[in-house]
């Protein structure tokens, strides 16, 4: 039998999964969608549960095929990860000016 608790959400890790129901979210039937929130929005201690959980593997394909990470992120993500730019599919030029955002004057 699995261990519920094994495949849980820790809950200092909850706040960045506002939109879902936390407690159907299976972080290992799901791991791209969580590894994206953490890559995206997560804390000092989101991260090192992410990299306890996740072989770095998988984090590195999350950062290289998610559309939704920001500029902002993924630039800090390829550093730290040491990947290069110009594979990371949301650095591309045609997903960039995807999340231009134009806001009424």
């Amino acid at each position: 039998m699995i261990n519920k608790m094994e495949n849980a959400i820790p809950a200092q890790i909850k706040k960045y999964f506002w939109d879902v129901k936390i407690d159907k979210l299976n972080p290992a039937e799901y791991p791209y969608f969580v590894i994206g929130r953490i890559l995206e929005y997560g804390d000092e201690d989101a991260v090192k549960w992410m990299t306890r959980k996740f072989q770095k593997s998988v984090i590195t394909k999350t950062l290289l095929e998610n559309r939704n990470i920001s500029r902002k992120s993924a630039e800090y993500w390829a550093v730290t990860l040491g990947l290069p730019k110009n594979k990371i599919r949301c650095l591309k030029e045609f997903y960039q000016k995807r999340q231009k955002v134009h806001w009424p004057h």
